[in-house]
């Protein structure tokens, strides 16, 4: 079956949630009280009409269409559940639709960007409730809790949404990608890629080993530095067959700790690795 470019991005998200373990965040077989398995699901859906403007090549800018799939992803599952994983897949569904997807292609795409779609990100905030970490004190005015609130200062800096990733990468693990290449979104497709098994079975390796590598920021914004570090220790524990995977899921559920970041990245190396040829 031959899937558009659209559809790889809708089924990788779909696969990131049906991944199982992923400690700490939502999948097929546990629930957060407030969030649930079928939230995803529906916010995917949800997605679509903006995941496809997102391919087409002379669709409407990457800002804009994110913000699109981000207010289909609320309506539909009436909650933040994929916000970062758009994020990511934005500059990556767009590099796709208009040739190559490779690391150097995604980043000229994200270095194109406008104040326009600049934006779009902020206008994508007024839809859902996002955690974000506090901005430096000399970016009050660009806070994007202050949604569409900040897009006089956006438009006063001329800043693009490009510019606006460089200035969060210190608190913002999507924001890194964007800056520092994709590097852990093309090694996660890399690791999907090169493993043996069914698709959501090489990614709950991947996750492990994304999250055992690196803190993952959206649990140091909730929860704090220190718990962070704590969690890639478990989670290095159960890559090293030290803890199993499923007891990590467990605690950190029941501990409300959702390595969020990690799920995006992911999401974003499932997309990479499905526009490369891989088969579930």
């Amino acid at each position: 079956m031959t899937r558009s470019i659209a559809e790889q991005a809708h089924l990788a998200l779909l696969l990131e949630v049906a991944t199982t373990p992923t400690p700490g965040n939502v999948d097929r077989h546990r629930d957060h009280d407030d969030l649930r398995f079928e939230h995803f699901l529906a916010g995917a859906v949800g997605a679509i009409d903006g995941l496809d403007a997102l391919a087409t090549p002379d669709g409407p800018s990457i800002g804009v269409a994110f913000e699109r799939a981000v207010a289909g992803m609320s309506e539909g599952a009436g909650t933040n559940t994929q916000f970062g994983g758009l994020l990511l897949l934005a500059p990556l569904v767009r590099t796709a639709g208009t040739g190559e997807l490779s690391q150097e292609r995604a980043t000229a795409i994200g270095e194109s960007t406008t104040v326009v779609d600049a934006e779009g990100f902020y206008r994508a905030f007024e839809h859902v409730d996002v955690a974000v970490a506090d901005p430096p004190d000399d970016m009050d005015t660009l806070d994007v809790r202050r949604g569409a609130d900040a897009i006089p200062a956006l438009r006063a800096r001329d800043l693009s949404l490009y510019d606006v990733m460089d200035r969060s990468t210190d608190r913002d693990g999507i924001a890194r990608e964007w800056i520092g290449g994709f590097d852990r979104t093309f090694e996660a497709a890399d690791a999907i890629e090169r493993r043996e098994g069914p698709i959501t079975d090489r990614a709950a390796e991947t996750f492990l080993d994304l999250l055992a590598t690196e803190p993952d920021p959206f649990v140091a914004i909730n929860h704090g530095e220190a718990v962070a570090a704590t969690v890639r220790e478990r989670a290095a524990a159960v890559r090293d067959e030290q803890v199993d995977p499923a007891e990590l899921a467990e605690e950190l559920v029941a501990d409300g700790i959702n390595p969020g970041t990690t799920a995006d990245i992911l999401a974003g190396g499932l997309f990479v690795a499905l526009s490369r040829g891989a088969e579930i």
